[in-house]
């Protein structure tokens, strides 16, 4: 009879911390638990308040204006009304010379005509003594014109001077270059200027011109003409140069003159205004009176 096999013994397994396997057991859970709890709350509250947007600048700005005051407005409008009805009357006092406010003018400046802007590109216009004599300011549907040195300017803008009745009518409608030197308004009413220097010469004596020789004289009145010409020329030129320059008087054309001319005409004697001052020569060691 065979032996019974010996009994094994079988280990009983030993037993876990109950508390511990349950802790192990449950904190993966929880920990699943509690995340999917913070993301189901972040969730919640993302989907129950959307984040707001700034306003745009165009929208605030709009708001602001329309919450500015109308008073306001309506005041700021009114000074700047005022500012330039101001500014409008002070300017018409000053481009009128001090004859209006409110741009009235009798004689306006050139830059304000029609006629200033129409010559402007027409180009230079050229007149014969004869035409020139139309715009001394007798019509007034014409604008005054004067001529110095052959060339023509338009002085409308100063009617009351070269107009009829002004001081200097005498030069409108001409070219009145002598009269510029000699100082005679009425009888040199003339662009001729031959014998103007004469104004300039001292006189011929006999009782003084004995004190020179011969070639003394001549070389001495060479020089003395030489001078008196130049008193010309500087006189004439300080005239032209004055309308050339002037932002008052524009230019707008030029003389024509006859063919020949001056010699077609006889020789102008010099005015008694100017002969006048004519003195006579000195002496050598003549002190002056």
């Amino acid at each position: 009879m065979a032996s019974p096999e010996p009994a094994v013994r079988r280990r009983k397994p030993e037993a876990k911390d109950s508390s511990a396997s349950e802790t192990e057991q449950q904190l993966p859970l929880k920990r699943v638990q509690t995340l999917s709890s913070s993301e189901s709350e972040f969730t919640s509250k993302k989907t129950s308040q959307p984040v707001k947007k700034p306003k745009s600048k165009k929208k605030k700005s709009k708001d602001d204006v329309d919450e500015y005051d109308t008073a306001n407005i309506a005041l700021d409008a009114l000074r700047v009304i005022s500012f330039l009805f101001l500014a409008s009357c002070g300017l018409s006092y000053l481009v009128s010379n001090g004859e209006t406010f409110f741009w009235g003018m009798s004689n306006p400046p050139k830059y304000l005509t029609k006629a200033y802007y129409k010559e402007l590109f027409q180009g230079p216009i050229y007149l014969t003594p004869a035409e020139l004599s139309l715009y001394d300011g007798t019509n007034p549907d014409l604008p005054i014109y004067l001529a110095i040195n052959w060339t023509i300017y338009d002085v409308s803008s100063n009617r009351r001077t070269y107009g009829p009745g002004g001081s200097y009518h005498y030069f409108a409608g001409c070219d009145a270059a002598r009269a510029y030197v000699t100082g005679c308004f009425a009888e040199d009413r003339s662009p001729d200027m031959r014998g103007v220097e004469e104004m300039y010469l001292p006189l011929d004596d006999p009782a003084v011109d004995k004190h020179f020789s011969r070639a003394e004289l001549k070389e001495m009145k060479k020089k003395e003409r030489e001078e008196a010409l130049k008193k010309v020329h500087d006189g004439l030129k300080h005239w032209v140069d004055f309308f050339a320059k002037s932002d008052k008087y524009r230019k707008v054309g030029y003389v024509k003159m006859p063919k020949g001319w001056p010699g077609t005409e006889p020789r102008r004697p010099l005015c008694e205004a100017a002969a006048k001052g004519r003195k006579v020569r000195k002496i050598p060691g003549q002190k002056d009176e």
